[in-house]
């Protein structure tokens, strides 16, 4: 791929996000450029070295422009080191200069990308070395950029024209939660219809701007403004060819159509965004592109969205770039964004166009608008998608039809069923948290757990997902999951920003006391109380995978509080693997003294905050932080029998660094009874639970003791679908 062109004309590659080779080979023709074909990298064309220049300030899509050098056939590393050496590299650039290489691709003889570009880097060096007696320096940020692309047994040498990416326009410093490449930007403006909109007068609201990129980009194309325009180095900067009169002429004919752009520009931009601290970017990213008087940034929510009237009429794009949920615990609270920003968009602006960039088409489904046009693109890694919508029409204004249609609709039915013996009996026995769906339907593999909080009577939904099996397709999966949160508030009247939305899969080790994001201290964080019985428990539905509360276990932990409130003041209640000890608080509530024994520091200080908010002295009952498992050993063989009672519940598996060992219930339980057993006083009795669904009492090996199989007891009636959840066992010495 020599460059052989004449002088005048010469051959350039510029490289583009995938997906949008035909944009930019457009481009490329408007600005004077001849196409030759779109490739793997991009567009080959050709164009003189103006052509290049203007292409350098005016493309809003290419990453780079590259000047090919060399393309031969390589079949060992010694012809990629020759190749590279028999270039002509002082007609490149000056021995003077520093360079760096940029290797991409592998073969069998170059399997990592710095070896690659050793050799090149070698060839380079080796040719000024022997005709000039002096060699260039070699730098990260070298003055001159040599890319090297290995491909189907080829290596292709450019210089790297552009220098850094063509889509770094010097505006973005502050790049928001989840930003936007400059020119992938400015590709979802070019498909929505911008350019076209532009000639008509037309406007442009982004309700959702973040830290403005798009409407930067936007706006730039209002005022024509190049966007390389502001840009201090270039990669042609120490390049033999570079014609520094031919470029400055360009840059002086850019800058007057800016200056005379900027003062006809007569379209009017609005950005919105909830977040003030996106906003806050936004504004210094509009400060640095010279547009801030041009564009109207303002804080405002979908729901509470103003335009100017006049404005509105005129007509215009609304375009954003919506969060899709990359997080599965964003999910809920999607659904009813979408849904407010099609409210908005039909009550404010019904005629005007709309085009949405998202990674989640099926939450765009409630944006009731005829689809005119869909483009694919990937943003990074993610296939999106741009949906471009017309004007509202008959159908966008009707009723909002029921989100509860098709397959999901047996989920719902279901829930509905389950629902309404499950409140009365909750509101009966006074029990604020409980189970109302626990993967009823195979294909709906998700338990739903109602939470009342206990100061205010808002109800929340905690809703976790069981992990699919492999064989599941996973887009299925998660339109079902879409379709099951979609139907929750509807069937519950529980709105979508009261719903929590997790992942359950089995966890081990330090993993299963992780928080699920950064989160704020547990002190401060997103904490409530629920009622039990007598206790006030203190959960957590965001910020952990588990609650706070098992709720399964609500049986076992009001017969604690019975048992207890039937011995005498002061007995003394052990609790085993106590999680947020609130069996214990059932205890110390019915005037038990408690010890509460577990791994965590996290939940044992969670156990102490629910004695603290039931007023109960925290100095009058244990918390030890401790391997249950080494500690109950430890006290077996050198306390004597103190305890009343002991609940004990270990986990079925765990391989925690604290612990000095690994933890088998169905292995370990024998011994763990055994030593609980020592602890306990004549009379006393051990509650003793798992839940290992496969679980077998070795009851010969524990023929010493009475063993007393209540799990049908134990579960309670929003666990009565699926009474495997937990074994659970009264054990006492004979």
């Amino acid at each position: 791929m020599q460059n052989e062109s004449s002088p005048s004309q010469l051959r350039w590659l510029a490289a583009c996000p995938k997906g949008i080779e035909p944009l930019l080979a457009a481009e490329i023709r408007d600005l004077g450029g001849e196409v030759e074909r779109e490739t793997h990298l991009g567009v080959l064309w050709q164009g003189d070295m103006r052509t290049a220049y203007r292409f350098c300030l005016w493309t809003r899509l290419a990453s780079r422009l590259l000047f090919p050098l060399q393309e031969s056939q390589v079949d060992n590393v010694d012809q990629l080191y020759q190749v590279a050496r028999d270039v002509d590299w002082q007609t490149v650039f000056p021995v003077g200069a520093s360079f760096r290489i940029d290797f991409h691709g592998k073969t069998d003889f170059v399997r990592n990308t710095q070896f690659g570009a050793q050799k090149v880097k070698d060839g380079i060096v080796d040719n000024f070395r022997e005709e000039l007696g002096a060699r260039p320096s070699v730098a990260k940020d070298g003055d001159v950029r040599i890319e090297a692309q290995l491909r189907k047994g080829k290596l292709a040498l450019y210089l790297n024209v552009s220098g850094d990416s063509l889509h770094r326009r010097g505006y973005r410093l502050q790049p928001g939660k989840a930003p936007l490449k400059e020119n992938l930007a400015a590709a979802i403006l070019i498909r929505s219809g911008w350019q076209e909109a532009l000639k008509q007068g037309s406007h442009l609201v982004d309700p959702m701007c973040g830290s403005g990129t798009l409407l930067i980009e936007a706006g730039m194309m209002a005022a024509d403004i190049a966007p390389g325009l502001n840009r201090q180095q270039w990669g042609f900067d120490r390049w033999q060819r570079h014609n520094r009169k031919l470029w400055l002429e360009e840059v002086e004919a850019a800058r007057r159509r800016r200056t005379d752009g900027l003062a006809n520009m007569k379209n009017r931009l609005y950005g919105f965004d909830i977040d003030s601290e996106q906003l806050n970017a936004a504004n210094k990213n509009l400060e640095r592109s010279g547009l801030k008087d041009k564009i109207h940034l303002e804080r405002r929510s979908i729901e509470n969205l103003r335009i100017q009237k006049e404005t509105a009429e005129q007509g215009g794009l609304v375009v954003c770039n919506p969060p899709y949920g990359e997080r599965l615990s964003e999910l809920p609270q999607l659904a009813p964004l979408y849904q407010d920003f099609n409210d908005a968009t039909l009550r404010l602006l019904p005629h005007w166009k709309l085009a949405v960039f998202t990674g989640n088409t099926d939450l765009s489904k409630s944006i009731r608008r005829p689809l005119e046009k869909q483009y694919r693109f990937m943003n990074g890694k993610i296939q999106t998608r741009l949906l471009v919508l017309g004007p509202a029409d008959e159908k966008s204004s009707a009723p909002a039809p029921s989100r509860i249609r098709g397959p999901v609709e047996a989920f719902a039915n279901r829930l509905k069923k389950n629902l309404k013996p499950l409140r009365k009996w909750a509101k009966r026995e006074n029990i604020h948290a409980y189970r109302i769906y626990d993967a009823d339907i195979p294909e709906y593999a998700v338990a739903v757990d109602c939470y009342q909080d206990a100061n205010s009577d808002t109800e929340w939904l905690h809703v976790q997902e069981y992990v699919p099996p492999k064989s599941i397709d996973e887009e299925k999966s998660e339109r079902r999951l879409l379709d099951v949160l979609a139907a929750l508030p509807e069937v519950t009247d529980i709105p979508a920003e009261r719903i929590i939305l997790k992942r359950r899969e089995r966890q081990s080790g330090k993993k299963q006391y992780e928080k699920q994001q950064d989160v704020r201290s547990l002190q401060e964080s997103r904490r409530f109380e629920v009622i039990e019985g007598q206790a006030k428990v203190l959960v957590n539905l965001k910020d952990y995978l588990d609650t706070g509360l098992f709720l399964d276990h609500r049986p076992t932990r009001l017969d604690i509080a019975k048992r207890c409130a039937a011995l005498p003041k002061g007995a003394r209640m052990l609790n085993l693997f106590c999680y947020t000890a609130v069996g214990s608080l059932h205890a110390a509530l019915a005037g038990a003294k408690t010890t509460s024994v577990d791994m965590s520091r996290t939940y044992l200080n969670w156990g102490k905050d629910n004695f603290t908010a039931n007023n109960l002295k925290i100095s009058e009952h244990e918390f030890v932080q401790a391997d249950c498992m080494q500690w109950l050993k430890e006290a077996a063989e050198h306390s004597a029998a103190q305890y009343d009672l002991i609940f004990m519940d270990p986990p079925t598996f765990s391989n925690s660094k604290r612990m000095e060992g690994v933890l088998d219930v169905q292995r370990d339980h024998v011994q763990l009874i055994q030593d609980a057993m020592a602890l306990l006083k004549p009379g006393g009795l051990l509650i003793f639970s798992n839940n290992y669904r496969k679980f077998e009492m070795d009851s010969e090996a524990l023929s010493d003791f009475t063993i007393q199989n209540v799990s049908h007891k134990s579960v309670p009636q929003d666990f009565a679908r699926r009474k495997n959840i937990h074994m659970c066992f009264h054990i006492q010495a004979k």
